[in-house]
């Protein structure tokens, strides 16, 4: 299901699209597992546990008077996720020119002063395309992995490898693009596809992206030089892997 995320500063608009994608989705049985309202963009960054086409997001443009935080906001979201699904949402329609510069692959841009039925025409759309593709897998490099609390969509070849966090509960993942937090276990990811291998107790990593593996220390490194430990009973079977 949709996890959708709403940036907007004033409190009417807020209520306007929380309203109309509420009605919306009950209209059409569209369901969602969360609808999150933010002020601020970085309580929404804040608020990013998960990757994947199921995440959307509604970006207001400007946010307490700067005129392209939104569109700043969706540069790093698409950084992080290149697969979410990114709306605009303005009532500067001069910026939508401007928002193709941010190189953020929206969806759409959707002008706040359009007449009410065509506003809710607009984000109706929206919501339908964005089901659709969330149907849709990324193909066949995906990498899904979901339980209670989690859902994380990503292209297998970004993915480094999986770390236990120090957070209870939670495993942290490390991508070509930046890290993710999310809850689960290191044992449930590593047969939750065949392509990974557990190299240590608190570690999971994906051999396709290792660079080297330093024997007589016992670690794995990975572009960026990231790295992590291979125990010594899992040696022998992650060089298997790296060389077949």
């Amino acid at each position: 299901m949709l996890n959708i995320f709403i940036l907007e500063d004033e409190y009417l608009q807020q209520t306007r699209l929380e309203n109309i994608i509420k009605q919306s989705a009950a209209s059409k049985n569209l369901k969602y597992r969360h609808l999150e309202i933010y002020g601020k963009p970085q309580q929404l960054l804040d608020a990013i546990t998960e990757k994947g086409n199921h995440q959307l997001f509604f970006l207001d443009i400007e946010i307490k008077g700067e005129d392209q935080k939104g569109m700043e906001i969706a540069r790093e979201i698409r950084l992080k996720d290149p697969n979410a699904v990114i709306i605009f949402v303005s009532t500067h329609s001069e910026f939508m020119p401007v928002t193709y510069k941010y190189r953020v692959s929206a969806l759409d841009f959707i002008d706040k002063g359009l007449p009410e039925e065509e506003f809710q025409k607009a984000v109706v759309s929206v919501l339908a395309h964005a089901y659709e593709h969330m149907g849709r897998t990324i193909g066949e490099d995906a990498f899904i992995f979901k339980n209670k609390h989690s859902h994380v969509q990503v292209p297998f070849s970004d993915i480094l490898f999986f770390e236990t966090s120090t957070t209870v509960h939670k495993v942290i993942l490390y991508t070509k693009t930046g890290q993710l937090e999310f809850y689960g276990k290191v044992s449930e990811i590593a047969t939750s596809d065949e392509r990974l291998y557990q190299s240590h107790r608190a570690y999971v990593v994906n051999p396709e992206n290792i660079v080297r593996i330093d024997r007589s220390n016992h670690l794995v490194y990975f572009e960026g030089d990231e790295s992590c430990f291979v125990s010594k009973l899992k040696l022998k079977g992650l060089i298997e892997r790296v060389e077949k």
